[in-house]
């Protein structure tokens, strides 16, 4: 079975194509294709790879988002690193859409009905899940009548206790829709079932906490395979300092300058999500390699936008050991977890109370799917590589296969 996946954003179009025969393996495997295009403005800058080891790297004129993902997915069966001859040899094409409301949980086949819901989940993740529907759109246009899969990244949250979903405030906001719903759930969910695996243990055996630490970071406290917490809630915004945004902070602080007249409510949205983390605590940058770099000559915001950054995660790791009441396993993941050996160090030296003890020389090394606490850590280390693609690819066979 050929698995189209694609994974939007904003400005920019991922896609991936893995081929998957009469079982899913345990090892994801390596795409037969998979593209990048990010656009500003007419200007689109594309990166292409085929199994083959045939890469390719372009700038492109392109008027819309339709257009851009047209180009890509064409990419497919036209080009140097084509992967098909033909639109017909894709069997399903996967989504990740990023927000399922309240209604969508598991991986669904979508039907008009479908599409409709998700326009209406566009009121939680208006950005997001518009993108998401445009892609579907356009592969409507290029393959036809392919079967089409959401996936929610969402979904993985969706069964945490109700005194972990409900926010303190009146309960009607729970009555309405208005509760913690948790991101990035695809990848702590493939992390969590990845480190059983190289831990070989059973995943209902296990108390976890990942943490998808990239541009927007989350924690999630993983028990007996399901998620019973996590960081982020009713958006993207909560919980940990990120890139731009802030993370959680008091609520109050908004009243305040929302009565001093000096923000607006879109003024606010963007303060929080696009000027504040690590961008606004540095002035530099958002990103944490720029950080490492200015911190280690010497400028005293970077380092205070790292400490920051450290000290939430520390304090995030710890409530999600908490509510698990112990833990087997750390997992880092994402662009900053994969690596920066130094966020890894920093957070695991303020956990040694739990016995965790890192191994220096394999920190370093920064391997992903691979072990870096010491031999005699009470709590076992990893960092595991994201693969929401791969994740994705193997929710779409399952469907397919009724085993959903």
């Amino acid at each position: 079975m050929k698995i189209l996946v694609l994974n939007s954003g904003s400005s920019s179009q991922k896609s991936s194509l893995y081929q998957i025969g009469e079982a899913v393996p345990d090892d994801p495997p390596v795409p037969l294709w998979e593209g990048k295009i990010e656009w500003t403005g007419e200007v689109a800058r594309v990166e292409l790879k085929n199994s083959l080891g045939v890469v390719h790297k372009d700038q492109v004129k392109v008027s819309s988002r339709e257009k851009a993902v047209e180009h890509l997915v064409g990419t497919l069966w036209d080009g140097k690193t084509h992967a098909v001859d033909s639109p017909g040899e894709i069997d399903v094409v996967g989504h990740r859409v990023v927000h399922g409301g309240p209604r969508y949980e598991e991986p669904i086949r979508l039907t008009p009905e479908v599409k409709s819901g998700i326009a209406k989940a566009s009121a939680f993740a208006p950005l997001h899940n518009r993108a998401e529907l445009e892609g579907i759109e356009v592969i409507e246009k290029l393959l036809g009548p392919v079967p089409q899969v959401a996936v929610f990244d969402t979904g993985f949250h969706r069964k945490m206790p109700q005194s972990a979903a409900a926010y303190p405030g009146p309960y009607q906001w729970f009555e309405n829709g208005i509760h913690r719903y948790g991101f990035h759930g695809i990848n702590h969910q493939y992390c969590a079932a990845r480190a059983a695996h190289l831990l070989r243990r059973d995943l209902n055996s296990l108390k976890l906490v990942t943490c998808h630490l990239g541009n927007g970071c989350s924690l999630a406290a993983i028990h007996e395979g399901h998620s019973i917490d996590t960081t982020m809630g009713f958006t993207p915004l909560e919980g940990l300092m990120m890139g731009t945004r802030s993370g959680s902070i008091d609520p109050g602080i908004l009243t305040y300058l929302m009565r001093q007249g000096q923000l607006q409510p879109q003024a606010i949205d963007d303060v929080l999500n696009k000027e504040s983390g690590l961008l606004g605590i540095s002035g530099i940058s958002g990103d944490m390699r720029e950080i490492l770099a200015a911190m280690n000559q010497g400028h005293s915001r970077a380092r205070l936008a790292f400490d920051i950054y450290v000290h939430r995660l520390v304090a995030g790791i710890g409530a999600m050991v908490a509510v698990l009441g112990g833990i087997d396993a750390l997992v880092f993941t994402a662009g900053v977890g994969e690596n920066s050996a130094e966020v890894r160090d920093a957070a695991c030296r303020n956990l040694d109370f739990l016995g965790l003890k890192l191994d220096g020389e394999a920190n370093t090394r920064s391997a992903c799917d691979a072990e870096i606490a010491a031999p005699d850590s009470a709590v076992r280390v990893l960092i595991i590589r994201a693969q929401e693609d791969w994740a994705i690819a193997g929710k779409c066979w399952r469907l397919m296969r009724g085993q959903y």
